[in-house]
Parts: structure tokens; sequence; C-alpha cells
């Protein structure tokens, strides 16, 4: 294998990684550097509710070591979700329609989104830990009121940076719609996010399939098989609470394996946020492909552990 294959999980401030997996004498403040001795990829979910603060950018790229990436999750505003107005910065509310107690997205307000989301990244992108850009769009994007090209602005200004775009609608992906998304991704060298995921047909549940639309990034996001929770759930911990077997992830890693043939590198991202399963997930993986040859993840650091222990 010439690829890479990096993998993390979605937040290294997961409550339930406190409760379960951070020793208890690591005080807040270190968590995301012990993280780091642990994994050398991690995908930031706070950027989706605040658009980051750059000092705290800075600040993070201080806590990790040279090679450790961040994936970072656009803007909810971006993604097309529901947004309030208290969830932008106090300077561009001014420049929001809001109808309701909803922010109506316009060319203007999104270009100025951007903008200042990019302008916090410059540390990230000074360091070289800048990773992808997650695009996590809402299930209530879908084919039969939206189209593709709609994100064509947004792609536009982000320009010369490396775009993951999650569809949560599974008939972009199903039928005869699929041909023309995978012409969309293709055509723009978006990469198609990849889940691992309850096997349902649900529409807000996508398929497991393997689709590589930019070699030069892959991307896999495993939210667990918890099909009643993924749907019915209230919290994060209950939509995506899932343990994943041993077998479940051999069976994941051949399935990196794969991918790996058609791109130069694969982000792996842990999702099943409940408890300590999405970090106990992204070891064990690591391990397997470290018997497989499959990563140049080091070998996490014991002192740190000894040390809080």
């Amino acid at each position: 294998m010439n690829g890479k294959i990096l993998v993390g999980t979605a937040s290294w401030t997961d409550p339930g990684f406190v409760a379960d997996w951070y020793p208890k004498k690591v005080p807040a403040s270190d968590r995301l550097r012990w993280y780091a001795e642990h994994f050398n990829l991690v995908e930031v979910n706070s950027s989706f509710y605040r658009i980051p603060v750059r000092r705290f950018v800075e600040r993070w790229c201080e806590q990790t070591p040279a090679g450790f990436v961040f994936d970072m999750k656009l803007h909810r505003l971006l993604s097309r979700h529901s947004t309030g107005p208290e969830l932008l910065p106090k300077d561009l509310r001014s420049k929001a329609v809001v109808k309701g107690d909803r922010v109506e997205l316009t060319p203007a307000l999104e270009e100025a989104v951007i903008e200042r989301f990019l302008q916090a990244l410059e540390p990230f992108e000074t360091s070289g830990k800048l990773g992808a850009l997650l695009l996590q769009l809402s299930p209530s994007f879908r084919p039969r009121s939206n189209q593709l090209s709609e994100l064509d602005h947004l792609l536009e200004f982000l320009k010369g940076h490396q775009v993951a775009i999650e569809l949560r609608n599974r008939k972009w992906i199903t039928d005869e719609q699929r041909p023309e998304t995978e012409a969309w991704f293709k055509r723009h060298k978006v990469t198609f996010v990849m889940v691992d995921a309850p096997v349902d047909p649900h529409f807000t549940i996508m398929p497991r399939i393997d689709l590589v639309t930019n070699p030069k990034l892959a991307y896999l996001r495993a939210h667990g098989r918890n099909a009643r929770g993924y749907i019915a759930g209230r919290s994060v911990a209950e939509r995506f609470a899932y343990d994943y077997s041993a077998k479940e992830l051999e069976e994941m890693a051949q399935r990196a394996a794969e991918v790996l043939k058609h791109a130069d590198q694969l982000h792996l991202i842990y999702n099943n946020n409940a408890s300590n399963y999405a970090p106990k997930a992204a070891t064990a993986m690591q391990n397997i492909l470290r018997e497989k040859h499959l990563t140049t993840v080091p070998e996490p650091a014991a002192q740190t552990e000894l040390v809080y222990a």
C-alpha cells in the first residue's frame, strides 16, 4: 500500500470521553495534548456550531505534534441546517436576514461566513495541520427539492482546500439519482464521505457504499450500527451509541484497505460517541492497521498514562 490511513474520533471533548476514557487527573487544558499522543487525526465538531476563534486554533497547533491533522466541520449555516442568529459572530448578525428565528442563507452571508471561517484556520494552514473541510448536509437537503449545483457557490470560495461532503439523505445515492451525484462529486474533485452506519431503509441513513471521488483523499465516518438510536435518538450519545465488535472492526479494516487502492489517503473517523466507544474502536483499528501495515500512526506514548494514572 502506497497510501496512508489516519484514524481519529469526531471531537476530543465529548462528555463520554471525559467520563470514561481520559485519565481522571488529566486537566481539561491537557486533553488535546493527551489525545494527540494516541491519534494523529481529529475531526473538530465545535466548528459546526460556532466559527472557530483564531487564538484557540493557535493554541491547538501548539498542543499537537508535527503531522497532526485537524478535519474541520463547516458551520451549520453552510450545511443548510436551521440556524439561529445567535450562532453567528455578533458583527455578522447585522448582515443576516432573519425569518422567524432562522437565518436565511444568502450568497453575501455565505461568503462572509466562509471568509471568517478560513481566517480563523490560517494557523492550521501555516503549520500544515489542516485536513479536510467537512460539509455535513442536512437530511432535508434532498433531490426532490434541491440540486447539488446549489453548492457550487460555496465550493468556489473554498478553492484550494480539501472539501469532503457527507450527504444525509440516501436518495442522493440510490436508484436513478446515483450517476448524477457521482458525476457532480468527481467533476468538482470533492471527497464523497462514505459511512459505516446501520443497515436500514430510513431516508436519513446512507447505505454503506465505497465511492472514491477524489483520488487525493477518501473519508469514512463510522456512526455505529444502532438503527433505533440513529433514527429516534434525541442526543448524540443516544443516536451513536454503538460498541463495535472485534469482528466488525476487522471487516472495516478490510474495507479501508480496498478504498486505499483508489486514494492517496483515507481519513477514518469514529463518530460512535457514547461512553468511550469511539476512542476504544479507533485504538483497536490502529492496532489492526499496524498489523496489516496500512498506517503510519506512531505507537501511543505510554509515559503520559503513567504520569496521570
